[in-house]
Order: structure tokens, then sequence, then C-alpha cells
């Protein structure tokens, strides 16, 4: 039954496919198709050009450019094709959708990226898929493009590709001999969601191909130390998106999915896509706001404390307290929460210690590391060494001295957190905890404000 639903629905996406449409027409479906794919990033690998091809990959990535939503792509990014048998109630490209369908060649693709290259327009490739009759079709239409640009146009950019769940491991394992990242989509955080939202995909067909790549990287790594002429398997890792806010989940458990990804099949990257209401379907979520692109920049801005600051997904939120907020930054959040590791000395601190504060990052906090060895430090010498004062002042002392005279209280610092315009909305998310402050809030008035006072604070004259 499922063969003859199969083969029934790839006879109706062929017949949908446009005949006749020109290199251009193509190129503006696909492109178009392809921007709400997040999962595409700097390079991290380096290859220089050899003689008799073109091309080369600099570890600083392929070109970028923003989108009008703000977004940052890389060109050429495009879809092979926006045809899936597959029907997922949060995708553009599902079957059900009645939109017009479109499929380059292997050919076409490689004479596309090499004219942009030539171009100038573009240094690599980004090339994922609609499932085009079944997910061995597809994985190995792209197989057979990676292959004819690196042996026939001898293109040595970079190139990133989607592995397709449910491929044959072969195939798999021949494309990322040819590509330098691949990525496979989680799509959804948990399983619960996909099995509502894309009943055709399991969370195991898609961790199956990731933990391959993964094995397959270690593999290969060995053998390039042994053998060294060895060629590379996915020289820069693999990476993986998930939808945020097409289900119910919250930023504890989004986390805590990614940290177990990291752990798990050495991730380089988790991507997050703020879901974006391209379908109407009971059973997707109202966005009458638009995209949650707020909660996917926490969510991002937790990913980067995951993977370079040392934190836990434990450390950040509970069970009790799942979601970021919306004005703090996650690790202001979990500072001004956890006061009694503060205020660090960083004369003193040891380099993961200093890594906890507010405003100073990975590259700061090694020159305070570098520089402490042969002069004392004070705030002058901080700013100059990149650290962000306007939030790190409330967490450090310099030669056992606050810069200002500050009460190391929970609610105080949290008001000078928060830009003065953005009070009254985080006194309502967090009326529980934080109180407003007003206009008088000065803890060394020893005199009440008069009905004059404020008066004059309202027109200004104060």
């Amino acid at each position: 039954m499922c063969y003859t639903w199969k083969k029934n629905m790839c006879a109706v996406i062929e017949m949908q496919i446009e005949q006749n449409m020109t290199i251009q027409e193509k190129l503006q479906i696909l492109s178009d198709a392809a921007k709400y794919d997040a999962a595409c990033t700097s390079s991290g690998i380096s290859r220089k050009g050899k003689k008799g091809s073109i091309g080369n990959s600099l570890a600083c990535g392929i070109c970028h450019s923003f989108s009008a939503d703000g977004r940052c792509i890389s060109l050429l990014k495009i879809l092979f094709t926006n045809e899936c048998v597959f029907d997922c109630k949060y995708c553009i490209n599902r079957a059900s959708n009645d939109v017009r369908r479109a499929a380059f060649t292997p050919e076409e693709i490689c004479n596309l990226t090499i004219e942009f290259y030539r171009r100038n327009y573009i240094e690599g490739l980004f090339l994922s898929s609609g499932i085009l009759k079944n997910p061995n079709y597809t994985m190995d239409l792209l197989y057979q493009t990676l292959y004819k640009l690196r042996k026939e146009y001898h293109f040595m950019g970079y190139i990133h590709v989607k592995a397709i769940p449910g491929a044959d491991e072969e195939l798999i394992q021949r494309t990322g001999f040819l590509a330098d990242r691949m990525s496979v989509n989680l799509e959804l955080p948990t399983g619960d969601g996909l099995r509502r939202l894309a009943p055709h995909k399991t969370r195991k067909t898609i961790l199956k191909p990731m933990k391959q790549i993964q094995v397959g990287i270690t593999a290969n790594k060995n053998e390039v130390a042994f053998y060294r002429a060895t060629p590379k398997f996915v020289p820069a890792g693999q990476s993986t998106q998930m939808i945020i806010g097409a289900t119910k989940e919250n930023d504890y458990q989004i986390i805590s999915v990614a940290e177990a990804l990291y752990k798990s099949y050495s991730l380089k990257r988790v991507f997050y896509s703020a879901y974006v209401s391209v379908n109407s379907d009971a059973m997707l979520p109202a966005l009458p706001d638009g995209p949650p692109l707020l909660r996917e920049h926490r969510l991002y801005q937790a990913d980067w404390l995951l993977r370079y600051y040392g934190f836990e997904a434990s450390e950040l939120l509970t069970p009790e307290r799942p979601n970021f907020n919306v004005l703090l930054d996650p690790k202001c959040e979990w500072a001004v929460r956890h006061l009694e590791c503060f205020p660090v000395e960083v004369n003193r601190a040891e380099y993961q210690t200093l890594l906890r504060v507010p405003g100073i990052g990975v590259k700061s906090a090694r020159r305070i590391v570098q520089v402490r060895k042969s002069a004392k430090l004070d705030f002058e010498d901080l700013k100059r060494l990149g650290v962000v004062m306007k939030r790190a002042v409330y967490f450090i002392t310099c030669m056992g001295r606050m810069c200002y005279q500050i009460k190391l209280e929970e609610n105080s610092i949290t008001h000078h957190l928060i830009h003065d315009d953005r009070k009254k909305l985080y006194e309502l998310q967090e009326k529980e905890s934080y109180q407003q402050m007003s206009l008088f809030d000065d803890y060394k008035l020893t005199v009440p404000p008069s009905v004059e006072d404020g008066r004059l604070s309202v027109s200004g004259e104060l």
C-alpha cells in the first residue's frame, strides 16, 4: 500500500513540474524556495586552489548577503527542486500546496555555480532539495551534481549539501567525500512534534545519517593522520536546523536537545529558525505578531554559551522557569539570578570564571589573562581590552573596588541592565520577581520627592 501511494504521488508530482522553463525562471523559484533553510554559514575550512582547477575555500567563509527580513544568507543558495512527496504541515513546498514547481538538472547547477563564481558573485554553493520521487533518487541527484562540480568542472570552492534522511548509506558516504559540510535537518525539536506536523518523517530516520556522518568524520580524521593522502570526509563538519515556534516546546526543551546533539553527534552548529506562517492549517499556531525572531535570537545567544562559555542547559533554564526573558540576554539573566558568584576580581579570577561575567567574551577574557601577567588592570584597561563595561560593571572589581557604588541586589541591577523604554514590558512579564523603578529610585535620597518634583520631572525641567 505504501509503495502504491508513493508511486501514485510521484506520478502526480512529476506532472506538476513545469516544462520548458528557462534557467532564470528556475533560479527565481528555487532560490526563493531555499530562503527558509537557515543552516547556511561560514565554511570553516581552508583549501588552496590547484593548477587546472578554479576556486578555493577560505576558513573566513563564503560570501554572505542579508535578506529583506534580516537573515544572513549565502550565495549560491538554492534547492535542487521544490518538488516533494512529503506533506509537512509547516513547509511551503509540501505536496498538497499549489505552488509553481521546478527542478534543476545536475548540469544546470554546475553551470550556474561556475558562472556565478566567475562573476565573483559567490565563493561556494549551498544545495538542498525537496524529496523528488524518494530519498535515494534525490540523494543520487545531489551526488551527481557534486561529482560533476568537483571532477568535471574542477570546482574547489566551498560546498554545503543536505543529506537526505532515508537515503542509502553508500550515497551519503560518497557525497561526504565531495562536500565540505553536510547537514541533516532535525526539523522540529521533539519526536512528538514530528508526528503531529511531519508524519512522513521520524526521529530515527533523521538521526541515523547524522550518526553516520559523525562516525565517518572521526574515522576519516584518523586515516588522514595516518596515511596523509586520504580524501577528506566532510572536513567542515555537520550542522542541523530546528524550527522554533511551530510546536509548543519551551526554550529549556530546545536548548536541552541542542546540548544533547552537540555531545552525542559532535555537531558544529545547531541553527534555530523562527517559524514563519506560510500555510493555513488548524494544526499550526497563529502568529499575530509575526515570526518569533526575538526568541530565535535568545536561543542563538544561549547556544553560544553552551558551545564557547562552558554553560550547561540546566544552568540557564529549569523546568520551573523554562523560557528566556525577551529583555535580558541569557548570560545577564543567569548572572542576576546568581549574584552569589559576584563580584569577580578581574586581576585574580580564573579564565572560566571571567567567561561567566556579562560583557566579557572569549577574546576579552583571553586578553585579560595575558595582560595581567605583567600589570594590574583597572577599568580603563578593561575598556581597551574589549570588555563591554555597560554590562560588566555590575559584576566585577578591579584591585578590590567596584567602578560605582552599586547595590548588589537583583532588582537594582536588573533595573540598570534593561533599557528605559522596555522597563514597563519587563514588569508585565516578570511582575512577581521585579518591580518597576520610579524616577526617584536613588538609595541616597533622604527626603521623599514632593508633588512639585513630580510635575517638574514630567515636564523635563527637573
